[in-house]
């Protein structure tokens, strides 16, 4: 079983349509969407959910009114202003420090676990899937993604299945470090942008620390061409594996309005190119 995590130094390089386009191509596989922040591998693909479940990660304190004797000391002590003078716990503001919880001398403040969000294992046209949704202004994504990927992992094995695809988040956070740990190959999307080229170097530096072994794909390499010129010739000087290029095409756009993979779309010069860097990875 080989594991694919696709992954941008930044957001809107195209990511997920390169990865809607490998779940399209790969036969007997998993997908994973590690992207909890901002999931979105959901449109192209539409998962009808058979399995939900809660995440929970962090504690937050909770007073019991019944035992609670108003002496004040939790406000005293809690940095972040999260006790009101009712004493009544903000949720936002708790950091779960649980300092407040061994300063009370009755015991009436508890820690709980927060429902941070929840995951999900769905069916698919293209096969099983795992995907997630972080709640807002919920922490640990890092956490998340670890449980997504892990999910995806015991369910190709336990289908026998070649590929684990996934779609990784972009930047250089917890959030990729996650999805990078034991991880076969990562493809690195960038654009012909100063900034592109800057954050893709980023998450390349990354995968090194990692010693994942890494590819680079040039999304949209025509709408600057100069600029892709540049990109190839400093992969070229620093040993960076460029495993191919990708046209800007309208048609692209059309099959993402209709919840399609470009695969799956009109034939165009884009389905060419993806399918040769599938290739590629399958070497």
């Amino acid at each position: 079983m080989k594991q694919i995590v696709v992954i941008s130094g930044k957001g809107g390089t195209g990511k997920t349509v390169i990865t809607g386009a490998f779940a399209a191509l790969a036969k007997n596989k998993v997908m994973a969407d590690c992207d909890v922040d901002a999931a979105d591998l959901h449109l192209l693909l539409q998962p009808k959910i058979k399995e939900r479940h809660d995440f929970r990660s962090g504690l937050s304190a909770v007073v019991d009114k019944k035992i609670c004797q108003q002496c004040g000391k939790c406000i005293a002590v809690c940095r972040f202003n999260a006790i009101s003078d009712s004493f009544v716990i903000d949720p936002v503001s708790c950091e779960g420090c649980a300092f407040c919880s061994h300063i009370c001398p009755v015991g009436a403040i508890r820690m709980e676990e927060n429902l941070a969000g929840e995951w999900f294992i769905s069916e698919t046209r293209f096969g099983p899937m795992v995907h997630a949704k972080l709640g807002i202004a919920e922490e640990n994504s890092g956490k998340l993604v670890s449980l997504v990927r892990k999910q995806a992992k015991e369910l190709a094995e336990k289908n026998n299945c070649d590929w684990v695809i996934i779609d990784g988040a972009p930047g250089i956070g917890c959030p990729v470090i996650a999805s990078l740990s034991g991880i076969d190959c990562a493809v690195v999307v960038t654009e012909p942008t100063l900034s592109g080229l800057h954050d893709a170097l980023r998450v390349i530096e990354v995968t090194k620390h990692f010693n994942v072994f890494s590819q680079l794909v040039i999304n949209k390499y025509d709408l600057n061409p100069d600029m892709s010129e540049k990109i190839e010739e400093h992969c070229a000087k620093n040993r960076i594996s460029l495993i191919g290029k990708v046209r800007f095409d309208k048609t692209v756009v059309e099959a993402m309005v209709r919840g399609k993979t470009i695969m799956e779309y009109k034939d165009t010069a884009v389905k060419d190119e993806i399918c040769r860097i599938w290739e590629k990875l399958q070497v």
